[in-house]
């Protein structure tokens, strides 16, 4: 029997905290800046004892891209939940399975496993930050909310020379739930550097990446229905249709682990017109490099892990999947793995011409893939190992300075091995309008892919499912529009897919071959008088066939708060509520035994508006807040996510967030 005790990790957490704090240096206010460009320190600094005593400054880059961002340091949305902005849903606790109620297409490229209900908690090599600060920068989170809903995360930056950062970052989620047995806990790490050299040729980008997520599956709600009963108030008395005391109360004998660990390596060496200008007394210097031919190498290695076990099976859990009676001792289990490593080596050349401020960079390569896929079940294994090669291109050119255009296209098409005939094209184009008037953008993506594995292959001990489909194709169509100065942003996209790939409500995967689309619209505008906000945020989006796949035709979300300074301005307030519905509509259901959602039309739902209250505050670089969520459940049911799932109670949250720099 197995005993989950609740580890103390989040009071010896918060006591470091305090230790740190009490010992941090002074530090300067960070402002948010959005996608502006911020000052570059990487090697414009030659005399370390004069970098060492600038002004706090901390931005950071993604791979790829010469844009600067600020950390946020806002206030107005503070007390959001993480990871489910702005359209995302969970399972009803914090780290469970989630989907995106703004149908968002995958945008999958050659071979993939195709586990995705946790994309949303993991770090990925695109999204990982290339910071540049001039002093070490420390970030703690910390967030705690009902029934041991808790979240740590720790950041820190620093340069080790002006033109050489590192940053590592760790955060754990843990919630055992308001149901019986749906804990989660899950570990996510990261760590990266970024390096050019003084003379800026040669430049280095590298990341490591750990991510493991640990769901305990309950089954859902026998009876859903019970909700609405005084009786159960507690939610853990509730039966759930995994539960099986013989097992254990707390721990569900069902679960699913996911684990993926990736290393990235970037570095190129630029070709260039190259000036040393020194100040007045020639004290200092400042190396200037005009790019004009880069050679680039990239290599990615990652491995990563899906397991399902049942160590406590029911024949009845089963009956659709496959037919096969369980021992009530005990002894059987129902197991499977899949695991999937694989190796991507990229070589590029690179050109640019215009100056930098102005500059087109144009790219072409070629790239090798190794793939391995392996499903272990115990009684025995499968093993498939593609290889395959293909050819890449770029070109880009970004507004690096106010009023500028930016536009780009890429492209990656797979000739050789099991993904032969995969690609993607990628174009956009758009206009900063300066001023802080904001920027316009337009695009389209065209996309043709093979199925994921684990579409096409499962297998444990006792049942196998074999499937082949034809490619998937998802044309794209978006244009976007974004304001500061106005407070307003909109977007507009059209998607046409055909050969869709989904996994069906008999739980098994198909493929829907007509084509079909859905037009989206999104808008959110701001309204400020005085210390009053007025947030509104609308998603519309409409099938226009009889696609399977689950959307609300409409989502809304309207937040009005009073925003304030206090106390000689040393004091920021945001106080206020906030209101998120959807129409009614046909929820995706879920899958524990494939760890997927899948399309079902039969059971609708219709949920009154999800509201809150908050207070956020702000004192120097300390943000904290306390919320009052899901205020509806206090005379209302529970929201219904999923059939037989449903969100937590009325709840107490409370969260930090401080920023130390020393």
């Amino acid at each position: 029997m197995h005993r989950y005790r609740h580890r103390p990790f989040i009071p010896v957490f918060f006591l470091f905290i305090c230790l740190q704090v009490w010992t941090g240096t002074a530090f300067a206010q960070l402002i948010n800046t959005g996608a502006s460009s911020a000052p570059d320190t990487s090697g414009n600094k030659t005399n370390t004892d004069q970098w060492h005593n600038e002004t706090a400054k901390t931005s950071y880059r993604y791979i790829n891209s010469d844009i600067s961002y600020s950390p946020d340091t806002s206030l107005h949305t503070f007390q959001r939940r993480p990871f489910s902005q702005p359209w995302y849903r969970d399972m009803g606790n914090l780290g469970s399975p989630t989907q995106n109620l703004l149908f968002t297409a995958e945008e999958r490229m050659g071979p993939s496993l195709g586990y995705h209900v946790y994309d949303i908690y993991r770090y990925r090599p695109d999204s990982l930050r290339y910071y540049n600060t001039t002093k070490p920068y420390t970030n703690f989170t910390y967030q705690l909310g009902s029934k041991l809903e808790q979240m740590a995360y720790i950041l820190h930056t620093q340069n080790i020379k002006p033109n050489w950062n590192f940053a590592a970052q760790y955060r754990k989620t843990t919630s055992p739930g308001f149901y019986k047995i749906q804990r989660n806990n899950h570990d996510n790490a990261s760590f990266t550097t970024h390096y050019t050299g003084k003379r800026k040729h040669y430049e280095l980008y590298g990341g490591i990446i750990y991510n493991k997520e640990q769901h305990d599956e309950n089954g859902g709600l026998v009876d859903i229905g019970l909700l609405d009963s005084s009786q159960f108030n507690d939610r853990q008395l509730l039966e759930v249709n995994y539960q099986n005391d013989a097992y254990s109360t707390q721990r569900s004998a069902v679960t699913n682990n996911q684990r993926d660990f990736t290393v990235l390596l970037q570095h190129s060496y630029t070709f260039g017109r190259a000036d040393t200008t020194y100040n007045e007394d020639s004290t200092r210097y400042t190396y200037r490099l005009i790019p004009r031919f880069r050679i680039s190498h990239k290599l990615e290695l990652s491995t990563e892990k899906h397991q399902y076990k049942d160590l406590y099976p029911d024949s009845l859990r089963y009956t659709g999947y496959f037919e096969q009676y369980f021992s009530a001792s005990g002894d059987d289990s129902v197991y499977s793995v899949q695991k999937w490593f694989w190796v991507d080596n990229r070589f590029l050349l690179n050109g640019f011409v215009g100056r930098p401020e102005q500059q087109l960079s144009f790219d072409a390569g070629i790239g090798n893939r190794y793939d391995r896929f392996t499903t272990d079940y115990l009684a025995g294994r499968d093993v498939t190992s593609p290889v395959s090669n293909y050819v890449t291109g770029e070109l880009k050119k970004e507004a690096l300075k106010p009023g500028q255009w930016f536009y780009g296209a890429n492209v990656q098409f797979y000739f050789t091995g099991k993904a032969a005939g995969d690609f993607m094209f990628h174009a956009h184009v758009g206009k900063d309008l300066g001023n802080d008037w904001g920027s316009i953008k337009a695009g389209f993506l065209q996309q043709l892919n093979s199925a994921p594995y684990n579409y096409t292959e499962y297998r444990n001990q006792f049942d196998s499912v074999f499937t082949s489909f034809n490619k998937e194709s998802v044309s794209q169509l978006y244009a976007s529009f974004e304001s500061p100065k106005l407070k307003l942003s909109a977007g507009l996209r059209n998607y046409l897919i055909a050969n869709y790939i989904y996994l069906d409500a008999p739980y098994s995967p198909a493929q829907y071959s007509p084509a079909f689309n859905i037009t989206q619209l999104w808008l959110r505008k701001i309204f400020k008088v005085g210390s009053f906000v007025l947030d509104n945020e609308l998603a519309y989006q409409k099938n226009a066939g009889a696609a399977p796949v689950n959307i609300p035709e409409l989502m809304g979300r309207h937040q009005l708060s009073i925003e304030r300074p206090m106390f000689k301005r040393h004091l920021q307030v945001a106080v206020g509520l906030e209101a998120r519905y959807t129409t009614t509509y046909a929820p995706a259901g879920y899958d524990p035994f494939f760890n997927r959602f899948y399309y079902q039309g039969a059971y609708k739902v219709s949920n009154s508006p999800e509201g809150s209250v908050f207070f956020n505050f702000r004192i120097k670089q300390f943000r904290a807040y306390v919320m009052a969520d899901q205020l509806q459940q206090l005379y209302t049911h529970n929201t219904i996510v999923a059939p037989g799932y449903a969100a937590q109670n009325f709840m107490i949250r409370f969260g930090f967030t401080w920023i130390l720099i020393n």
